[in-house]
């Protein structure tokens, strides 16, 4: 079995927490001013959401996912080279699919709402804003 120096250890570890940070950094702001700011009203119209959102667990859940999100790049991109913006909008693409089909598709499905079209148009956009700017930002974590 062999083992990665330490140097690589303390390299791979930094970039995990960099991609870490690149999720995390512009999903928090981009997601609270989407859902509380600028789209609030249409949120409150649909019904669906709490009106005192916790903070913390929204903040809790994107940790989680951005670590996820970060461990995955290096295994599904695993020859870094010095491009961000084809692995990156490729890696945005995969995950904005991925997101969608459950914080879009199976919430739409399983939550009494509003209306279901406006749900959808609303996640849609913000999961393509979203992921079109975290994908290049993990790819550009992992460069080399």
């Amino acid at each position: 079995m062999t083992t990665l120096p330490v140097q690589g250890t303390r390299a791979a570890a930094g970039r995990f927490w960099l991609g870490v940070a690149a999720y995390l950094v512009p999903t928090f702001p981009i997601a609270y001013a989407w859902h509380l700011v600028w789209f609030a009203p249409s949120y409150e119209a649909l019904q669906i959401y709490r009106p005192d959102p916790i903070i913390p667990f929204g903040l809790l859940s994107m940790l989680i996912q951005g670590a996820i999100f970060s461990w995955a790049y290096p295994r599904l991109f695993p020859q870094p080279g010095s491009a961000i913006w084809r692995p990156g909008l490729l890696y945005g693409a995969a995950l904005a699919i991925l997101s969608w089909s459950f914080t879009t598709l199976a919430v739409a499905a399983k939550n009494i709402m509003g209306s279901v079209p406006t749900y959808i148009a609303l996640e849609t956009g913000f999961t393509l804003l979203q992921f079109v700017i975290v994908g290049p930002l993990i790819a550009l974590a992992y460069r080399r």
